[in-house]
């Protein structure tokens, strides 16, 4: 008996070894698994890193014009280098040029991210700043004042109020897309 299971091992390694050695000449790698994020995931991430890079920001001086940190920033050039740096994203230079893209949401509908736009100077879309959560937007100003966070419901801001835009959203990662990839 001792003998023969050493001599039936030995026979199945001669009969198998040359198939598995073309078993495995032959076999194909098996496919990756992806680990997809959902578009909900993404949208959370782009809206973490536009809320951590405009607060980084906070301090930098208001100047009429700015799209600089070094040098200041207005309303605009802050959106402007925030979304550029954030999430890759170029937008025009002025708060009324930046009030046209995206999909125009509601003041109940204000997600982290988005775009908010008031009255300042008895026009429309004459100021712009990027919506936080929990009723905040940090913005720049104006001159003498510093990027600051401030409550959209105070009763200057909520005068104000023009309208909101949202750029970065859940389902296409970029609202009204055909606008917006244009400008990347």
């Amino acid at each position: 008996m001792f003998l023969r299971r050493p001599a039936l091992f030995l026979l199945l390694t001669l009969v198998f070894s040359p198939l598995a050695a073309q078993a495995v000449e032959t076999a194909k790698p098996l496919p990756q698994v992806k680990t997809e994020r959902s578009a909900f995931d993404e949208y959370a991430n782009a809206a973490e890193q536009l809320v951590d890079e405009a607060l980084s920001y906070l301090g930098i001086r208001y100047r009429f014009g700015g799209t600089s940190p070094e040098t200041g920033l207005d309303c605009s050039g802050l959106v402007l280098n925030v979304f550029r740096n954030a999430v890759g994203l170029d937008l025009p230079r002025t708060a009324r040029e930046m009030a046209k893209l995206g999909d125009n949401i509601g003041r109940q509908e204000l997600k982290p991210g988005d775009l908010v736009f008031f009255n300042t100077m008895r026009r429309t879309f004459s100021h712009v700043g990027i919506y936080l959560g929990d009723g905040k937007f940090v913005h720049a100003p104006s001159s003498g004042g510093k990027v600051r966070v401030e409550s959209i419901a105070t009763r200057y801001w909520a005068q104000r109020f023009n309208g909101a835009r949202r750029l970065v959203d859940d389902t296409s990662m970029v609202g009204n897309g055909a606008a917006l990839s244009a400008l990347r």
